[in-house]
């Protein structure tokens, strides 16, 4: 058989006889898959497999165990021989034949007059492969689809469109998943939140965030830009919540793509609130947060053995009163490019000393990531001379001295290093 002469179809066997020849592994998995699809299932075999008659004994198949007859076939829509017996196979497989009965034959898939593809399935969907009767080959490129849909690199978007009163054909409502993008970099949004993005028809946008992969996006997925930046909100929060809430409940389903992590300093929870409050299913997806993510694209860790074991992370100066005022507990400022000066001027005023270390890393993970380090007394003049603007995260603490970047005088006996302190080559 050619692969040219297949045509390619699914069949609905709920609640219809099917018949399945031999008791071992093959005709075991086979049963399970009609089973699957509501089939109701006869297995015909002298001996059968554990799985099977555990199957049996439970009600959910029948067995019958004995040799197979040809009046096996009444009344049944489809036949999988199995037994493993290429003569019984082929006995089956023409009886099957001459009833007009689409049967798949284990043996000899050559003559066999169905094949049995591959399946995997990825949310609603159902993958089946034939590879010219190459059982190992269908199951790689079954994998390597089902993969590509996982992580997004396949389309999962559903295109039927919901009617008047907000429901798709499947008869439910939208729903929205809060999305961190993580700092910018489009190769740090999980997985998951990779694939939802690809299943979207409404994006609610921030200014940060992986914005090259909405140039990936199907040219009518709808893309509502609701940036914000320091003491500038066009669209304020409330708005927010409620474009979230009336695109699901039209039946779109709605990825809030956020930069870092939605719950950390991204409101999340407040738009996971209203949507809950309105009856939208929301789903929450962790983003790797700037807090951490952003130092680390300049070598500096939030924590480091002999240096830090704690790290806090603040939004302005006036909350930095709650926090250590040691050189050996970090502190990460978000959104502090403003307020830097009264923020250091805070830390001082709290007892932090003025030579402790501090790196200000602006576009973490973009081409144009710039990193400046200085100390609790002269950054603020540093970071004004050389025009420091957000988005940028401020790391304060001894943790900075570890950084490539930094200084060679930074350097202390307090940490293990045994590379050279040379800032890292960037290849793009």
């Amino acid at each position: 058989m050619a692969i040219q002469d297949i045509y390619p179809t699914a069949l609905r066997l709920l609640g219809r006889p099917v018949l399945v020849v031999g008791g071992g592994p093959v005709a075991e998995r086979r049963a399970k898959g009609l089973l699957d699809a509501g089939a109701k299932v006869t297995v015909v075999a002298p001996v059968a497999s554990e799985n099977l008659r555990g199957l049996a004994d439970a009600g959910l198949l029948t067995w019958e165990p004995r040799e197979y007859r040809t009046s096996d076939l009444d009344g049944v829509w489809f036949v999988q021989t199995a037994t493993g017996a290429p003569a019984v196979d082929t006995k089956v497989a023409a009886d099957a034949e001459a009833q007009r009965i689409w049967c798949v034959n284990a043996s000899d898939h050559e003559s066999s007059a169905a094949w049995t593809p591959a399946v995997a399935v990825v949310d609603d969907v159902k993958i089946a492969i034939n590879a010219g009767g190459d059982p190992r080959r269908a199951m790689a490129l079954r994998d390597a689809v089902a993969t590509a849909l996982e992580t997004g690199d396949l389309p999962l978007r559903r295109h039927r469109k919901p009617d008047a009163s907000g429901k798709t054909s499947t008869g439910s409502v939208g729903s929205v998943a809060l999305v961190g993008g993580g700092p910018g970099d489009s190769g740090l949004i999980t997985v998951r939140g990779r694939r939802l993005l690809g299943q979207a028809d409404v994006v609610v946008a921030d200014r940060l965030g992986p914005r090259e992969l909405l140039k990936e996006l199907a040219p009518d997925v709808r893309v509502i830009e609701v940036g914000k930046t320091p003491g500038h909100h066009p669209v304020p929060q409330l708005e927010i919540n409620r474009i979230l809430v009336d695109e699901a409940l039209k039946g779109n389903r709605v990825v809030r793509l956020k930069g870092g992590d939605p719950y950390v300093l991204g409101r999340g929870g407040e738009e996971a609130e209203f949507c809950r409050q309105h009856g939208v299913e929301v789903e929450v997806v962790s983003g790797v947060t700037s807090a951490i993510s952003v130092p680390a694209a300049a070598g500096i860790p939030v924590t480091h053995r002999g240096l830090a074991k704690g790290f806090s992370v603040v939004t302005g100066h006036e909350e930095l009163s709650e926090v250590p005022a040691r050189p050996d507990h970090t502190v990460v400022l978000l959104m502090g490019v403003a307020q830097l000066r009264d923020s250091a001027a805070a830390l001082a005023g709290s007892g932090l000393p003025l030579d402790t270390p501090v790196g200000i890393v602006e576009n973490g993970y973009l081409p144009d990531q710039r990193v400046t380090i200085g100390t609790l007394g002269t950054i603020a003049d540093q970071a004004e001379a050389v025009g420091v603007a957000n988005p940028a995260v401020i790391v304060i603490g001894d943790v900075v001295r570890v950084s490539p970047f930094a200084p060679q005088h930074f350097k202390t006996a307090d940490y293990s290093t045994i590379t050279p302190n040379r800032p890292r080559v960037r290849t793009n």
